[in-house]
């Protein structure tokens, strides 16, 4: 295997952190750049607990182009991998501008400096939103960027267009989109995990800090869905699976651009999802349920079969590790990286 030096930015976030700690493991050097607007330099310290190696870091936004280029000047780096970018789907909604700004200009940004500095291997972090209505399962052939109903999911689907397009002009660029599906757990030590700011977007850290009393009850989207419990039925993937996949794209990058579902193509219902937290952990969840949100999807997964043959990748952890990793990582870190900043 061949040892890479590697930029990850948004490195010090949920996935970004995880895939640091895969990256280390396996043996490449890691520089990390992260405006640390969603995320914590404590968990890049944690990275170094777990690994035993603690990654450079530099604090700053994408979007500074001048600052970005210092940062390559001083290094050599073999490849990228692109985690920075807002995430909150609610949020897109409610500030698009900001979405379309701050994830299209960071990665335009970043594009310029790797062709200043000759990078040619990067590594993109994309999302099942692409797919918008597209027939389930996806995969890779299904059409994107039909019935997309968020600025965030556009701002994916606008990015994978720039990587295509820079990829066309440039046959020597080596591009890997990876387009998960829904990432949740928390790395088995309980030292990293997602640290949502304020009310939790997602599914998991919402059971997760309801079984720690933190939150009431879970309010679930809609029981009405044309599902076989009446809610709403994901992929759900470990994020150390998810991270994995990230190294195995990056050892198998080759010229051109190239797109991977990373999710387990199995579906798993709010409901049962729920079920199993509970009976894998021993914590009650009291729920309720809620109108449905606008923009839900009833039902999709992955079709991975992609993924298995090109990268040689597959989950590997079940809906039961993901919930006994989580509380791990709720339980241990009850308000996330701020009990210990004072350390």
């Amino acid at each position: 295997m061949i040892y890479m030096n590697i930029l990850v930015t948004g490195g010090a976030g949920y996935i970004g952190s995880h895939t640091v700690v895969e990256l280390i493991e396996s043996g490449h050097n890691v520089t990390i750049v992260d405006d640390l607007s969603n995320s914590s330099e404590i968990a890049v310290d944690r990275i170094g607990q777990i690994t035993g190696v603690k990654p450079s870091l530099f604090a700053f936004d994408l979007q500074d182009t001048s600052r970005l280029d210092e940062v390559f000047a001083s290094n050599s780096f073999d490849a990228v991998i692109h985690f920075a970018g807002l995430k909150a789907v609610g949020e897109s909604v409610v500030k698009p501008l900001l979405y379309y700004k701050t994830n299209i200009d960071s990665t335009l940004s970043l594009l310029e400096v790797m062709a200043k500095h000759n990078v040619r291997k990067l590594v993109f972090s994309s999302s099942a939103t692409v797919y918008g209505s597209a027939p389930i399962p996806y995969s890779e052939s299904s059409p994107i960027g039909q019935g997309i109903t968020n600025p965030y999911g556009q701002t994916k689907y606008m990015i994978e267009q720039i990587l295509r397009d820079t990829g066309t002009a440039d046959s020597q660029l080596e591009f890997s989109l990876l387009r998960y599906f829904n990432p949740v757990g928390a790395h088995p030590s309980g030292l990293i995990g997602e640290d949502p700011r304020g009310v939790p977007n997602n599914l998991m850290p919402f059971v997760a800090q309801v079984a720690s009393g933190k939150r009431k009850e879970l309010s679930i989207f809609g029981n009405d869905y044309n599902t076989p419990d009446g809610t709403c039925i994901r992929d759900y993937i470990h994020v150390v699976d998810l991270a994995k996949g990230h190294v195995a794209a990056l050892q198998n990058l080759n010229p051109g651009v190239n797109e991977y579902n990373l999710g387990s193509g199995r579906g798993t219902s709010v409901l049962e999802l729920v079920g199993t937290f509970s009976s894998v952990t021993g914590q009650e969840i009291p729920y309720s349920f809620a109108e449905r949100r606008p923009g839900d999807l009833p039902e999709f997964y992955a079709d991975p079969k992609k993924a298995k043959i090109d990268l040689s990748w597959k989950t590997e952890l079940s809906i039961d590790d993901m919930c006994r990793d989580t509380w791990r990582w709720q339980s241990s870190n009850p308000n996330g990286y701020v009990d210990n900043s004072m350390s």
